[in-house]
């Protein structure tokens, strides 16, 4: 496909650009008015993440309003679990909601692995109407999470400030933990392999909770998964996204991936220096950042594209962009890293 702007697919590459690419984690989302409208138009956010047309709609609406680089399309990690046979709720204000868990090898018997066309169809549709739509005028990234923090969802039941029920299980059962972890892992490739299929031009790995394990437990139980799903990969650039995993950054700069996402507690020299030249770096301004007046994102941003400068970068904030933050600062974000010279 010729896109009219492809900036996010040659700087996940390595080639030249005429400037850095933008984009944000969570740019479909609450902080848009029109989003927000399509939302209460339907019984929340499952509902509107498995209306097609709907979920084409929103993950739009960010290129259209603020000007990105690239659409992601709009869809929860926590689709494969429930792919997988164990159904998900979202509590409003509270997030995720799994009725049923994961404990034990009788629990495992009653889970499959995803094959991420059928089971997952409505994203798979989603993203190709979203392509259709978009016809070439920015790539669409797809998108899964890590095994480790789908398994910290399917063991621990919801989200949690400690995750103790599911680090518990690494240290008590840690066969099962692996079987577990390997069931999620081949259904993430396959679910991977058929977003491509329908049109996604980039993939994301979002380990969301990769900072709440220690070093020897992140290798063993995510990094090494997260490895297995890049080699698998070859069809399209890959980034990996690993919320606190300062101390796996080295071993970060061997996976089989293009981009290494930063949060913004990582120092940028420092990961360049650790994960190497040949990775391009997303990230890594403070979401909070964008709180700001203009001329403090302004000043933020400059300051976080200067420590980049020179190098293969894609601008991006360290994580999500949060839901109460004024959509005209994240413009003034977006034009700060298209203005930098």
């Amino acid at each position: 496909m010729q896109f009219q702007n492809d900036l996010l697919l040659r700087a996940a590459k390595g080639e030249k650009v005429e400037r850095t690419p933008v984009w944000l984690m969570r740019q479909a989302g609450r902080i848009l008015p029109e989003y927000r409208a399509v939302r209460e138009s339907v019984s929340g956010f499952i509902e509107l993440a498995q209306t097609p047309e709907l979920a084409a709609e929103v993950t739009i609406q960010p290129v259209d309003l603020l000007g990105v680089d690239a659409a992601i399309i709009f869809s929860d990690i926590l689709v494969i679990p429930e792919a997988m046979g164990l159904p998900y709720e979202m509590v409003e204000k509270r997030g995720p909601w799994f009725p049923n868990t994961v404990s034990s090898a009788a629990d495992l018997k009653n889970l499959r692995v995803a094959d991420g066309a059928n089971d997952l169809s409505y994203v798979i549709k989603a993203i190709e109407i979203t392509k259709k739509e978009l016809n070439g005028r920015v790539p669409l990234i797809g998108f899964a999470g890590a095994p480790w923090t789908i398994f910290a969802y399917m063991v621990e039941g919801s989200g949690s400030k400690t995750f103790s029920k599911a680090r518990a299980m690494l240290y008590r059962e840690p066969k099962l933990s692996h079987q577990l972890l390997q069931m999620i892992t081949d259904s993430t490739i396959n679910y991977l392999k058929a977003q491509i299929k329908a049109g996604a031009d980039l993939v994301q790995i979002f380990d969301s909770w990769a900072g709440i394990l220690g070093p020897e437990q992140y290798d063993e139980f995510s990094l090494q998964y997260i490895s297995q799903i890049c080699d698998a990969i070859q069809e399209v650039p890959k980034t990996v996204f690993a919320k606190g995993a300062f101390f796996a950054r080295e071993a970060m700069g061997k996976l089989n991936c293009d981009t290494i996402g930063l949060d913004w507690n990582m120092g940028i020299a420092e990961s360049r220096k650790m994960i190497g030249a040949d990775k391009t770096l997303q990230g890594n301004l403070d979401p909070a950042a964008l709180y700001g007046n203009p001329d403090q994102v302004r000043k933020a941003t400059q300051n976080m594209m200067e420590q980049f400068k020179g190098s293969r970068h894609i601008a991006n904030l360290g994580h999500g962009v949060y839901p109460d933050i004024d959509p005209e600062m994240v413009k003034v974000f977006i034009q700060s890293v298209k203005d930098f010279q």
